[in-house]
């Protein structure tokens, strides 16, 4: 997507008319106001007053496989809510691949070609960036492992772009927008989907397409957690463990990076997590650094495994890395222990495990939107290759 311009404008016009589902006044009392040592309140979660047929053609859009070159793969392909949109795999399989989920698999797995990370969950995507105040700015909150795109609008249309995501041989990264454009100018409903979402006879655009997959991904939100539940005065809502491990979240380290009403402070760390064998070249992160984002820690229960490379099976998994980082151990051998940060280094998990890991799953919420279209405009299977 080259128009950033216009991109930038058209998103600075929805967001002063609609402020999409994310709250625009300061003083909102259910925003945390806590400092970063506290544990944070619940996630407040507005109703969405976005054009609601721009979120209907963005739903189109993300279950629509006509947006890959092979017409095979969907943005739901690897974020589908069985999943917890996300596709429980360790890398991702997108073109070449046949199935959902963990069952997922290449066709061919001779010439398969894995994606170089492991799929993030899109759930409150719509919040990344918030800080322990609950502010953030949409139009620059990051996105990837690598936080190297800003705003869900510019994410959207970056696997259109990448070979082994969405794109394969049919298109050029350079050619993969206007090629994918081409395709909806010529299908009947999705002339109409985006003139009625975005109005005009020059409607289907690279720009437009993005701000309608954007619109709709900011509605997949997962609030009514046990943890805000407990926030907003349900006692009964977490058990003794569970209170345990949510004290000891504070004490032993964990909140020095994963803060927030999100549980992330949405910063680059260097943690030395190992690399995934399945890849011939070693990660080496933002610019080189090995440095990653800090993940959200809600809704873990339904998105395993975790990390970017996908090689930790189980939270418990986890902690151990953690313990052995605090025992002066890299766990990356192109990583060396003094590159690590200092808060990851510090993290003392001791005999927490149990509590830390009941209190992490009580940030998991299942009451969200999982509906699957029935058909979609192009006619192509719903969610691709799934089946």
């Amino acid at each position: 997507m080259k128009n950033h311009k216009s991109l930038f404008l058209a998103l600075l016009c929805l967001i002063s008319s609609s402020c999409f589902i994310f709250s625009c006044k300061n003083n909102d009392p259910e925003i945390s106001t806590a400092t970063e040592e506290s544990i944070p309140l619940a996630l407040k979660v507005e109703v969405s007053t976005a054009n609601p047929q721009t979120i209907a053609l963005g739903k189109m859009l993300f279950w629509d496989p006509i947006l890959s070159g092979n017409k095979d793969v969907a943005c739901a392909t690897c974020h589908h809510p069985a999943n917890g949109y996300a596709d429980n795999l360790d890398l991702s399989i997108g073109l070449g691949g046949v199935g959902l989920g963990a069952n997922r698999h290449f066709l061919n797995p001779r010439t398969g070609v894995f994606v170089k990370r492991n799929s993030q969950t899109i759930l409150n995507t719509a919040f990344n960036g918030m800080d322990v105040n609950g502010n953030y700015d949409p139009l620059n909150a990051p996105m990837f492992w690598d936080s190297r795109v800003k705003s869900l609008e510019n994410q959207s249309v970056e696997p259109i772009k990448t070979l082994e995501e969405m794109r394969g041989a049919k298109f050029t990264e350079i050619n993969a927008l206007d090629s994918v454009v081409a395709r909806l100018k010529n299908i009947p409903e999705y002339q109409l989907l985006f003139k009625n979402a975005f109005g005009g006879t020059q409607a289907i655009t690279a720009s437009n397409m993005s701000i309608a997959i954007a619109t709709f991904e900011r509605t997949l939100t997962a609030n009514n957690s046990p943890f805000d539940r407990y926030k907003r005065g349900e006692k009964t809502a977490m058990n003794a463990l569970e209170i345990q491990g949510m004290n000891a979240f504070q004490t032993v380290g964990c909140a020095g990076c994963h803060r927030g009403s999100m549980f992330s402070d949405y910063q680059l760390h260097v943690l030395s997590v190992p690399d995934n064998a399945k890849l011939a070249q070693s990660d080496a992160g933002a610019n080189g650094t090995y440095g990653f984002r800090t993940a959200s820690l809600r809704n873990l229960k339904a998105t395993a495994p975790y990390m970017h490379s996908g090689v930790f099976s189980t939270l418990d998994d986890i902690l151990r890395f953690y313990g052995n980082i605090a025992g002066g151990n890299s766990q990356n051998p192109n990583v060396n222990i003094r590159q690590v940060d200092a808060k990851i280094r510090n993290v003392r998990i001791q005999n927490n495990q149990a509590a830390l890991i009941a209190f992490i799953n009580t940030l998991s919420d299942d009451n969200f939107d999982k509906t699957v279209p029935a058909t979609v405009p192009s006619k192509l299977n719903p969610g691709g290759n799934i089946k």
